[in-house]
């Protein structure tokens, strides 16, 4: 028996007070059959009709045991539930097409569809293996109205071959617990009472062991506990109950975590006729990007990257990632960046039918200093630079240029590094670092044009005990040395090798030929192993 509710509800004046927002939540009760339908039969299988086939099911190992773990509509109408064994199912209906479950497929659907989804909020996340919820607060109105938004989502995915349910409320359980086992499709805030009190209790997404011992108790509707003294409950039930619950009720906030990070702005295009030529997108990117640089320009900022979104007809999307060295509002040069992109993903944008909407965001954004121009017409003598490391990025990838930097070590193979030039910024802190280094010691320190990452171990003939090498066998070659200079001797890094680690004494050396290498010596002789020789770089 469900308890009635009057205006004086103890949960009433609570509701009218909690949150703005508004959740919808999708559900896809048949998403692996619809993935297979939509493989076998084409998109619009839905909007045509099911063919003539047999119900289809999906069978995995579970407890040692094949067993029915998705159906598709026709089977569920036919008698089969989840958990039974395949062999009992063949029993009922020969004729059953039985196919392997594909949860990383299924995955990658429910992913492209939370993808498909940001076309009506950029607050999408997923829920579970079968559901997603979409943050539509201050995004309803753009379609007219949280119906209109509804009811055009629904026809879309129905269209694109999708079975769904959906709701929206005030908060995610409600939404959750309509979608699912309700009637109404939008829920007013003052109606969750009224909405949720005939719902059984599996709308409350509690544990099923849970579920079926209210029910031996007579507690089988949401409407049964909502009013009951709450700390019985908690005693027998615990706080899971009450916490579901209050979720519901929107009494308790429920955080939702967007599947991708949102862009602090953006701009989008919806267009009435798709378009699909690269010269047409580049052109729509530029008018976004014009539309961002007064807002980029009011915050004083200036973009690190950018990311178009193209949303295809037939429901895929496309991302698209521009990083820049530098902060960047120009629309020109934006567009030019995405000019690269294209290049370079050509191969693997399709554009099929044609993209129908454009969104051009800007994930990433920081400090932007406008600069007085000379007569040259360029503001910073690193802006041509600059221009071309962001378009050797977009076209090659953002590990592209390495720049060499020096390290906190005097062993020759960790005293520099060449990291990726991800900021123009680090080609002063390279030029500062270089110019710091005494004079004297950029003397005295002289190193091969070419080092090697790894020394490479030599054959070698030397006067003992600290003279250098007479000759030396490296690659299978024979060298005689003309000349030497050194020993240069370096200690080895006792807090990286170990304390028993050898000192090394590096010769530059000039062989008959005249082809000049660097070795070194490691320990000395008459110590306690014998000496081992290493070729670690060449002058030339």
């Amino acid at each position: 028996m469900t308890a009635a509710f009057t205006p004086s509800s103890p949960y009433q004046p609570l509701l009218r007070q909690t949150h703005n927002q508004r959740i919808l939540s999708l559900d896809f009760p048949h998403l692996p059959a619809d993935r297979v339908a939509r493989s076998r039969w084409g998109t619009s299988w839905l909007s045509r009709g099911r063919p003539d086939h047999p119900p289809v099911v999906f069978a995995d190992r579970v407890r040692n045991a094949m067993r029915l773990v998705a159906l598709d509509g026709l089977a569920e109408k036919s008698g089969f539930q989840l958990g039974q064994g395949v062999a009992e199912a063949r029993a009922m209906c020969p004729e059953v097409d039985v196919l392997p479950a594909d949860r990383a497929a299924d995955r990658a659907l429910l992913e492209g569809l939370a993808d498909w989804c940001s076309r009506y909020t950029p607050l999408v996340a997923l829920d579970g293996e079968s559901g997603l919820y979409l943050d539509i607060t201050g995004c309803a109105h753009l379609l007219g109205g949280e119906k209109s938004l509804l009811d055009d989502l629904l026809a879309r995915l129905f269209h694109l071959g999708i079975e769904a349910r959906a709701a929206i409320s005030s908060s995610a359980g409600l939404s959750w617990a309509v979608a699912r086992f309700g009637s109404q499709s939008v829920i007013a805030p003052e109606e969750a009472v009224r909405v949720l009190a005939p719902l059984p209790m599996a709308a409350l997404r509690l544990p099923v062991d849970m579920i079926e011992t209210l029910g031996r108790v007579g507690l089988k509707q949401v409407g049964d506990i909502i009013e009951a003294p709450r700390a019985p409950l908690a005693r027998r039930f615990g706080s899971i109950l009450l916490l579901r619950l209050d979720q519901a009720m929107g009494l308790e906030d429920e955080p939702l975590s967007p599947r991708l990070p949102v862009a602090s702005l953006s701009a989008e295009r919806r267009l009435s006729e798709p378009v699909q030529g690269e010269d047409d997108i580049l052109g729509l990117t530029q008018e976004l990007a014009a539309r961002l640089k007064p807002e980029l320009e009011k915050r004083g900022e200036g973009g690190r990257l950018f990311e178009l979104l193209l949303f295809r007809v037939d429901g895929r999307v496309f991302r698209i990632a521009a990083g820049t060295s530098s902060p960047l509002i120009e629309p020109s040069r934006i567009a030019g960046l995405f000019r690269e992109r294209l290049q370079a993903v050509h191969e693997d944008l399709d554009a099929g039918f044609g993209f129908e909407i454009l969104r051009l965001s800007v994930p990433k954004s920081e400090k932007y200093e406008v600069m007085q121009e000379d007569f040259s017409g360029t503001p910073d003598r690193q802006q041509p630079l600059a221009a071309f490391a962001d378009r050797v990025m977009a076209r090659l990838g953002a590990e592209s240029l390495f720049l060499p930097v020096l390290s906190q070590s005097h062993v020759p193979e960790r005293a520099a590094a060449f990291q990726p030039l991800a900021d123009v910024e680090m080609l002063k802190t390279v030029e500062e670092a270089a110019s710091t280094v005494p004079a004297c010691l950029r003397m005295a320190s002289v190193r091969p044009q070419r080092l090697f990452q790894s020394p490479e171990p030599v054959e070698a003939v030397a006067e003992v005990p600290e003279g250098p090498p007479r000759s030396f066998r490296w690659r299978r070659s024979l060298h005689r040395i003309a000349r030497a200079e050194g020993p240069e001797r370096i200690a080895a890094e006792w807090w990286v090798d170990g304390e028993k680690a050898a000192e090394r004494d590096y010769f530059r050396v000039e062989d008959e030929k005249g082809r000049r290498f660097w070795l070194f010596r490691e320990g000395h002789y008459g110590g306690p192993a014998q000496p081992r020789w290493f070729m670690h770089g060449v002058f030339a």
